[in-house]
């Protein structure tokens, strides 16, 4: 295993998603690639952003998921961004990258945010070309 891709969002799963990542990157010697990405404003279509959700806010989530990271003993780890539809963002960076293994929190929503609005790890699982470990 060469390359670890990290979804990293801050929610209640962030932690645990940043230490399964990090113990697989020390014991496999893995490069990890931390990744977040702003929804479009149209749901899952390409597009503007959502205000309330931007870019910026993303950024700084990486940058902190990095040094997150650092402290539980993995260097090196490069960010990426982006804004649109996730899921789509997060199979193409995997592809791109030749990712041995995508790390995700698991949907935290209740039954109606999942019928209605999906789930980032469900629409991830199905469409990878890679590994997926979806972190509880």
């Amino acid at each position: 295993m060469k390359t670890i891709i990290v979804c990293y969002e801050e929610r209640p799963v962030a932690t645990r998603v940043l230490e399964r990542a990090a113990m697989f990157a020390k014991a496999l010697g893995a490069k990890v690639i931390v990744t977040s990405v702003a929804p479009g404003v149209h749901g899952r279509s390409l597009g503007p952003y959502d205000p309330a959700d931007p870019p910026e806010r993303h950024e700084a989530e990486v940058e902190d998921a990095a040094a997150r990271l650092a402290e539980l003993g993995v260097t090196g780890v490069e960010t990426v961004t982006g804004a649109g539809d996730p899921a789509h963002a997060i199979v193409h960076l995997a592809d791109e990258r030749r990712a041995d293994l995508i790390v995700l929190g698991a949907h935290d929503g209740g039954l109606f945010s999942r019928l209605f609005e999906g789930s980032l790890g469900d629409t991830v699982v199905h469409k990878a070309h890679t590994d997926v470990l979806v972190v509880h």
